[in-house]
């Protein structure tokens, strides 16, 4: 804090001061205590992975990109085609999601998962929350020791109704948070 000729810092000079700090306070309290509600939640128990612990995390935009064909009885419907999504940290790229699935870092490190269970998203118009092994790894980086992945807080993604047209296709908006854990 600068100190006026005075003697008196500009904290002890500006009437709005108390006023700025507690709101400060206030604004910090709650970016805390969300945070910590968030990260405390509790997985669903079908995508934990115990005794595994968060090498990296990740958040994704992206969209889910769907095909109008035909399902198991021959009737046209969207079938989940792949995903592309950018990969972020800190507000800055760090890599990207797409079909596979895979993810890839800008250190080169990837690493290809394979579905082992799901747990629905919160609403309807979001697609489920997974726990994928670590199948195939390639380049060298952050995610050489994934073993495990999850999906996590997914918003959006998911597309329902029928389809008219078989080859078309369509993208549905999505995000989700990525959690890469090692042994």
């Amino acid at each position: 804090m600068r100190e006026s000729s005075s003697g008196r810092s500009q904290r002890e000079r500006d009437p709005f001061w108390p006023g700025i700090a507690r709101v400060a306070v206030i604004a910090v309290s709650a970016a805390l205590t969300s945070s910590t509600v968030a990260g405390a939640q509790e997985l669903p128990a079908s995508i934990q992975a115990p005794g595994e612990t968060a090498l990296l995390k990740v958040h994704a935009e992206g969209a889910q990109v769907y095909e109008c064909a035909a399902d198991a009885a021959g009737k046209l419907a969207w079938l989940f085609r792949e995903p592309i999504a950018t990969l972020f940290q800190d507000g800055k790229t760090v890599g990207r999601h797409y079909a596979g699935p895979k993810w890839e870092l800008t250190d080169t490190s990837g690493v290809q998962g394979k579905v082992e269970a799901k747990a629905p998203g919160a609403t309807t118009a979001d697609i489920a929350w997974l726990k994928l092994a670590a199948a195939v790894h390639f380049g060298q980086g952050a995610l050489d020791a994934a073993m495990t992945i999850q999906r996590i807080n997914t918003h959006g993604g998911a597309l329902d109704g029928p389809c008219e047209a078989a080859g078309t296709f369509r993208s549905v908006a999505y995000s989700a948070d990525y959690v890469f854990l090692k042994k």
